[in-house]
Formats: C-alpha cells, sequence, structure tokens
C-alpha cells in the first residue's frame, strides 16, 4: 500500500495541476504537427511501436474508451459523492460518460463515412487497378482487395478526448481528503493510480501515431475532434447551468455553482 500511496502522489503532483490541464492541448498540438514532419522528413526506423500489434495498441487503444469509461466511472461516483454528499448530483455528472460515449459513437460514425464516400477498393497497396464492382470497404476487403480514402485517424481523435477527459476529471483531487484507514482512501488511491498510469499510455500511443501512422491531413482533422469534443464540453457547455456541471472543487463551492442548481 506504502508504494501504490507514493504513486499517487506523485501522479497528483503531475496530472491534477492547472498547468497540466491548460497546456496539454497545446502539447499533443505541438507533438502530432512535430511527429508528423519527422515522418515525412525522417523517417524513424521500425520499432515494437511501429507494429500494429503490438500489446498496447491491440489490447489498450482499440479499446480505449471503454477503458476510460470503466476506471472513470467509480472514480467520477467515489470522488464526488464524497465531496457532495449528493446522489443526484453525482449522478448528473457521471451522464458526462454517456455524453463522451455520444461523442465516441458520432465521430467514428464520420470517419467511416468519410473514408466510405472518398475511397476505392484497389487490386493491391500500391494502388493500381481499381475494382470498381467493390462499392464498401468491407465487401473489397472480403473479395482480397485494398480499400483507400481519406482515413481520419481515430487514433489521434480518441487518444486526444480520453487523455484531456481524465486530466478534467482528476482536477477534482485537489479538494479530496480521506482517512489513511478508511476502505475509500484505498479505493481511490487506486483508480488515481490506474487512470493516470492510462493517461500515460494514452499520451505514448498518441506520439506513436503521430511518428508512425496516417498522413499530416488526417491526423490534423483526428486530433482537431478530439479537441473539439473535449473543450465543447469542459470548456464551453458544462460550465453552464443545463448540462452534466465541472468537477466540484469543494462541497461549499459545488452547492453554490451554477451548473449545479436544481
Amino acid at each position: 500500500m506504502e508504494h501504490l500511496e507514493r504513486c499517487e502522489w506523485l501522479l497528483r503532483g503531475t496530472l491534477v495541476r492547472a498547468a497540466v490541464r491548460r497546456y496539454l492541448p497545446w502539447a499533443l498540438v505541438a507533438s502530432m504537427l512535430a511527429g508528423s514532419l519527422l515522418k515525412e522528413l525522417s523517417p524513424l526506423p521500425e520499432s515494437y511501436l511501429s507494429n500494429k500489434r503490438n500489446v498496447l495498441n491491440v489490447y489498450f487503444v482499440k479499446m480505449a474508451w471503454a477503458w476510460t469509461f470503466c476506471l472513470l466511472l467509480p472514480f467520477i461516483a467515489l470522488t464526488n459523492y464524497h465531496l457532495t454528499g449528493k446522489a443526484g448530483l453525482v449522478l448528473r455528472r457521471l451522464s458526462t460518460l454517456l455524453v463522451g460515449t455520444a461523442i465516441w459513437y458520432i465521430c467514428t460514425s464520420i470517419f467511416s463515412n468519410i473514408e466510405h464516400y472518398t475511397g476505392s477498393c484497389y487490386q493491391s497497396p500500391a494502388l493500381e487497378g481499381v475494382r470498381r464492382e467493390h462499392q464498401s470497404k468491407q465487401q473489397c476487403h472480403q473479395e482480397g482487395g485494398f480499400w483507400h480514402g481519406f482515413d481520419i485517424s481515430g487514433h489521434s481523435f480518441l487518444l486526444t478526448f480520453c487523455a484531456l477527459m481524465i486530466v478534467e476529471e482528476m482536477s477534482v483531487l485537489h479538494e479530496v481528503k480521506t482517512d489513511r484507514s478508511h476502505c475509500l482512501h484505498t479505493a481511490i488511491t487506486t483508480l488515481v493510480v490506474a487512470l493516470g498510469i492510462l493517461t500515460f499510455i494514452w499520451v505514448l500511443m498518441f506520439l506513436c501515431t503521430a511518428v508512425y501512422f496516417h498522413n499530416l491531413s488526417q491526423k490534423v482533422f483526428g486530433t482537431l475532434f478530439g479537441l473539439l469534443g473535449w473543450y465543447g464540453t469542459y470548456g464551453f457547455w458544462y460550465p453552464k447551468a443545463f448540462s452534466p456541471g465541472l468537477p466540484p472543487q469543494s462541497c461549499s463551492l459545488n452547492l453554490k455553482q451554477d451548473s449545479y442548481k436544481k
């Protein structure tokens, strides 16, 4: 438990700072542009992380929203109830996960449709010999063809959105104080460590996407959608009264905030 608490203390000092929430979006944009430039001008040699079958990509990134959802759900519930003591407010805050799910579903559907309507089926990865009889990506792949369209980076979108959402929700830790002997302390400490590790995985894999996969325009659009999903909620909608609201900063402030009025 002592090692877990040390790790939690380190993560609190890193991810909970206001400066991290302020500058992480800019850092992601800068790293995406720098990584894309490196990929075009001086490609890095292939590595384990450049293989799409690497463990982090297969078991984490491919299920990024599921991991984020499953860890944020108990974290938001425990920390928000600890600060407010109001089940109604906790349920209202948990609706952020439903909003996030809607954003994930809508954006990935848009990406899929764009790739479909801008794509064609080819006989080889070199884009030779168009197979006009295959009008969908699924049908093309089933017949051994290669579909090529404008493939907006889903990784850039989802990793940006998930990392920023976790950092926003962890800001509540400024006010959370628990008794070390209480089971709540153990639960929150464990969740903080898990969410912190998850955030570092998302940022690492975002960097790998920047230097190994997609072209610049595909990553720009993907990252832009992730930033819009984050800012449209936490920056624009959630501070307003009729919304899931922002993470409470203290019990007294939470009861006074307009965004939590009944």
